[in-house]
């Protein structure tokens, strides 16, 4: 955690070299719900949570920028069983098109904080993908896709699965 912690800090300060830099903090109705490649230990319906952190926009142009963000996510599945929550690093490389409509993708790590049973792995990798429409200069909503690449259960525990979600966010940029 605090390598991952570190890291982001290091983001935030390299920003300053960056011509146009934006801070800020979104929030996200999570609908989250595991793939299972065996058999699932329990009822698999999707898990309804949310969401939320902080990120950090560095624009390299006006239609290109990188938004790195720590957050908060509630995972899993419904079942009692299979619920994790993991602080996620989305790492989106965005596309911007006009001044109102952007799209991004990336690599997403993620580091588990709690899950209701033992047997599952402490960090995940996922890609993400969205699109974000902007209301004004400071506020946004946005939708999001992640679709696990890792086997989120150890491996002690004959399971197999990979954490879907969607996200439906909004957001503001501080500065």
């Amino acid at each position: 955690m605090k390598k991952i912690a570190l890291l982001f800090v290091c983001f935030c300060f390299t920003g300053l070299l960056f011509s146009q830099t934006n801070y800020g903090f979104r929030a996200a109705y999570n609908i989250s719900n595991l793939d299972f490649t065996t058999e699932a230990p329990a009822q698999n319906a999707h898990r309804n949570g949310l969401a939320f952190g902080f990120f950090v926009e560095y624009d390299f142009n006006e239609g290109l920028s990188f938004m790195p963000e720590i957050q908060w996510s509630a995972e899993g599945a419904k079942a009692e069983v299979l619920k994790v929550n993991y602080v996620q690093m989305p790492l989106q490389l965005r596309a911007h098109f006009g001044n109102d409509v952007v799209v991004g993708a990336g690599p997403q790590i993620g580091l588990k904080t709690w899950s209701f049973e033992d047997g599952y792995r402490n960090i995940v990798f996922s890609g993400v993908a969205g699109i974000e429409v902007r209301l004004s200069d400071k506020f946004f909503v946005d939708a999001r896709y992640t679709y696990g690449f890792t086997n989120i259960f150890d491996d002690e525990t004959n399971l197999e699965a990979i954490n879907t979600n969607i996200q439906l966010g909004i957001g503001v940029k501080m500065f």
